[in-house]
């Protein structure tokens, strides 16, 4: 069976594409900059998502496809058939020599995915119950981004904030280092902690006790001792230097995870994860004793 779904309706998509490319034209050079320029993905509200499990939670959480792209191989899977049933995306076949180079690969990928790039907008997070929204301050490391937000969706995170310069959610390497978890939980990006504390003020008043709690190797308390079962923002801290000024002249308590051997600290990603499981587990005894 062949692919046989060009010309379909441009449903949201903003820029129409041919229905084939072969060679490395304008459209190509176009998505190749996706894989490596934020500025390139920022304007055009889009990223290039590469790798099966990606595709598929992108699908299954609601992000809009606007693009899939197709090897053009005689026999596509029942994946990818489903796939194109399920978004209703135009295809444009891609040679597979541009589509392994687009994929990153040796062996060209069957599908690649040109998905919106969601809002950065607050009115993502849930309002009500007892969300653990993970922030994380100023990440140097795209790949560190998708380890957290891996561990936010595993362990019961409600949603991960990238506060402060940092890299960026998007990256293809944040994709990858989640495994496409990072589609399966609100992530928005700040360029400060300001708007994320306003609406924890928000929030408190209206009724709901949101508490904010930092992670440092020189807290106050030990993890397990800080209160993490209500409403939570948690703060992971850069690689490089911790939580900045103002997120620890926010935070409510500063907890600390007990460490024994030379190392003196925790890549972030799994000092986060460590938290998150700290939660998770407070949260379950809680449950158990209600």
């Amino acid at each position: 069976m062949r692919w046989a779904w060009h010309g379909r309706g441009m449903r949201s998509s903003r820029v129409a594409l041919p229905a084939r490319v072969e060679r490395r034209n304008a459209t190509f050079q176009q998505w190749q900059a996706l894989l490596t320029n934020r500025t390139k993905r920022t304007r055009a509200g889009e990223m290039l998502v590469q790798g099966v499990r990606p595709i598929t939670q992108a699908v299954a959480h609601g992000h809009e496809v606007r693009h899939l792209l197709v090897d053009g191989r005689p026999r596509p899977s029942e994946w990818a058939r489903d796939l194109v049933r399920r978004t209703g995306a135009p295809v444009v076949t891609v040679a597979p020599e541009l589509m392994a180079e687009l994929g990153e690969r040796d062996d060209p990928p069957e599908v690649l995915a040109l998905v919106a790039v969601p809002d950065d907008d607050l009115g993502r997070l849930p309002r009500e119950g007892d969300p653990l929204v993970v922030a994380f301050d100023r990440p140097a490391s795209p790949g560190n981004i998708g380890s957290l937000a891996r561990s936010v969706d595993a362990l019961g995170g409600a949603a991960l904030v990238t506060t402060g310069h940092s890299a960026d959610a998007w990256d293809p390497a944040s994709i990858r280092a989640s495994t496409g978890s990072i589609f399966a939980t609100p992530v928005v990006r700040l360029p400060s902690p300001d708007p994320l504390l306003a609406w924890v003020d928000r929030r408190r008043e209206e009724g709901l006790g949101f508490v904010v709690v930092g992670t440092d190797e020189g807290g106050d308390v030990d993890l397990s001792d800080a209160p993490l079962t209500g409403p939570t923002v948690l703060v992971v801290g850069s690689e490089a230097t911790g939580m900045s000024a103002a997120w620890r002249d926010a935070c409510d308590v500063v907890a600390t995870i007990p460490m024994t051997g030379s190392a003196s600290s925790l890549n972030a990603a799994n000092a986060g994860s460590i938290a998150l499981y700290e939660a998770r587990r407070q949260r379950r005894h809680r449950a158990h004793r209600a």
